[in-house]
């Protein structure tokens, strides 16, 4: 068995980190196709010691450095550089006095590194100065860490079932810092993640989406009738949100978020025989590929979408959700260049047009978004239709 203990992608799309359960406790470091590129030996809290797992990755906004928290009560954050061969070296430590078992690194706070410890206390840890204080104290050991949609805040899920959320002073929620426990679920919540819902599920077989807002129990999905489904291990939300994988045994679900109901929908089950227990997924923030890594030690890679669509023998369009399409040119010197189109207010892309091979014009029901291919740059304005306006 060699458990794959944690997974990451770069928020630049070109590295999978991936690290397993052995005796070395080796990061893999892997391009977006899967091949492998590079790899570096992590490092225990004391020379020589190797007893330890690593519990959590996450990297920084910027794609140049990784966070790794370890059982062994510390967390090494390296630098990697953005190239591949680039010379790694530990920039940041951050030891505790109990084991760490999550970590995450919100993407609107590069400077500040979230983790969760055997005791129950939520940290972040700071990049400049090398200190690491207390967010807050849930009281019973931190399981799970996620995230919010907005890089503005997290969620932590606990051994009693509890689920914290807290807020940076600049969220967009206003005010200052803020924590809360926002709901209780009936299990530990070793699959937890935040997108347009927080999710919740444990080893129960009962999968919950609570409101972010007040906590309420927006939908719940139970299979502890169903002998087929175990307790369910880890989750993750696509970056749009939209769309979360929950991983159990020899199979993983997946939910998709219906705007026009507001409810979640079930999507058939994937199920891979003998791939046993799924430990942990990660989606490349693009949306268009799923990493899922096994208790064996297997890592297989989906292709995610929900439809492709070829402009003019030109381009290509990835719609890998309904409110984000990849944008990919086919011919000419810059075949392959690619533009990650992004609803920022979460409406459906109906239409997208592109003139002079260049400048891309996409609509959506609220809004309209403008972009150019070759400086990647992009704007979205919010809009209404008129009938008495006809489309070109």
């Amino acid at each position: 068995m060699q458990k794959v203990t944690a997974c990451a992608w770069s928020p630049n799309n070109r590295r999978l980190a991936i690290v397993c359960a052995d005796r070395d406790r080796v990061v893999q470091l892997y391009d977006e196709n899967g091949t492998k590129r590079d790899k570096f030996a992590t490092k225990g809290s004391e020379k020589g010691m190797k007893n330890y797992l690593v519990k959590g990755l996450a990297f920084s906004p910027d794609s140049t450095k990784l966070a790794i928290a370890q059982s062994d009560n510390i967390m090494f954050v390296y630098k990697l550089g953005l190239e591949w061969g680039d010379k790694k070296s530990i920039c940041n430590k951050f030891p505790q006095s109990t084991s760490l078992t999550s970590c995450c690194w919100p993407r609107n706070h590069p400077g500040k590194i979230c983790f969760g410890l055997a005791s129950g206390k939520v940290k972040i840890g700071q990049v400049k100065n090398n200190k690491a204080a207390t967010l807050y104290n849930g009281q019973s050991p931190v399981v799970a860490m996620s995230s919010s949609p907005d890089g503005f805040g997290l969620c932590s899920g606990h051994l009693d079932g509890s689920v914290y959320t807290f807020f940076f002073e600049d969220s967009a929620s206003g005010g200052g810092p803020a924590h809360r426990k926002l709901c209780t679920h009936s299990s530990p919540p070793y699959a937890l993640s935040w997108g347009e819902s927080v999710l919740a599920a444990g080893l129960d077989s009962r999968i919950t989406f609570y409101s972010p807002q007040d906590g309420s129990t927006q939908r719940t999905f139970d299979y502890r009738d169903d002998d087929s489904v175990k307790g369910f291990t880890c989750a993750a939300f696509n970056p749009s949100g939209e769309t979360v994988v929950v991983g159990n045994f020899d199979k993983f679900f997946s939910f998709n978020f219906n705007k026009k109901t507001l409810d979640w929908n079930e999507n058939p089950a994937k199920v891979v025989p003998n791939m046993y227990t799924v430990s942990c997924v990660g989606w490349k923030p693009d949306g268009s590929r799923l990493a899922v890594g096994t208790l064996c030690g297997a890592v297989d890679l989906y292709d995610a979408c929900v439809r492709r669509a070829n402009y003019r023998g030109q381009f290509e369009f990835t719609y890998v959700s309904l409110s984000q399409v990849i944008v990919r040119r086919l011919t000419g010197p810059n075949a392959g260049h690619r533009i990650v189109l992004k609803s920022q207010f979460g409406q459906e892309i109906s239409k997208i047009n592109i003139f002079h091979d260049r400048y891309l014009v996409a609509k959506t029901p609220k809004t309209l978004l403008c972009g150019d291919l070759d400086s990647c740059r992009l704007s979205e304005v919010q809009w209404e239709s008129s009938d008495s306006v006809k489309e070109r």
